[in-house]
């Protein structure tokens, strides 16, 4: 809703069609633009084929951000591989496949900013959070690859590392944090207008924000 307040067509891209719509429907009642596509991003294996579906009717992306991701609470020593495994599919391999998606588009016209939403959890070691800050851990690296690799064709990088945001993800793990001290998911998304409306000739490498209450 932030980028689309700055004259931005955005692409919706989540599991629920319902909640899609709702999103659509506030875009578009305050003049801005948006089309819905109900993916799942954690089917790895039908990805590249939707997101090359979205790219054909959408047009060349000229904005990524990658913010999709879960967690998994507990020590490493009894983490299910199943559930290792889910975590690393969405956080890490599905912004990979999603840059890979649309890095050919943003090469063609020599310039595209893709952001990627790491977490302070990419940078510090939080017990009972191995899944998710491994997954993390490697988004972080990735980007700073991307970042080397793409510089050369006018495409601008972006690691955002926001300590806790107040989101529904707290409802899905088994922790109790005082969510009042969080950031909010505004003010992450005002950073990310920011980033990406900078002129062609800058680039935010890479960002931490953390709420000034102090929460992680």
């Amino acid at each position: 809703m932030r980028l689309a307040q700055e004259g931005i067509a955005v692409a919706l891209v989540a599991r629920s069609l319902p909640d899609l719509l709702a999103v659509q429907a506030e875009i578009q009642a305050k003049g801005g633009k948006a089309e819905v596509f109900p993916i799942d991003l954690a089917d790895l294996p039908a990805l590249p084929q939707q997101l090359q579906a979205l790219l054909d009717r959408f047009g060349v992306c000229d904005v990524l951000i990658n913010n999709a991701g879960i967690a998994q609470v507990g020590p490493l020593a009894s983490l299910a591989l199943a559930d290792w495994q889910r975590v690393i599919d969405l956080n890490l391999t599905a912004a990979f496949l999603c840059a890979q998606a649309v890095l050919p588009g943003m090469r063609q016209q020599r310039c595209g900013v893709i952001v990627n939403i790491v977490s302070i959890a990419g940078k510090r070691a939080f017990p009972n959070w191995g899944a998710y800050c491994a997954s993390k851990f490697g988004l972080l690296g990735f980007s700073e690859v991307l970042a080397a690799e793409e510089r050369q064709h006018g495409i601008r990088v972006t690691s955002l590392c926001p300590g806790a945001v107040d989101t529904p993800l707290w409802d899905t793990v088994p922790v109790d944090f005082d969510r009042s001290r969080m950031l909010s998911p505004e003010w992450v998304a005002e950073v990310i207008a920011h980033i990406v409306c900078l002129p062609k000739g800058a680039v935010v490498e890479e960002l931490t924000l953390m709420p000034a209450a102090g929460a992680f």
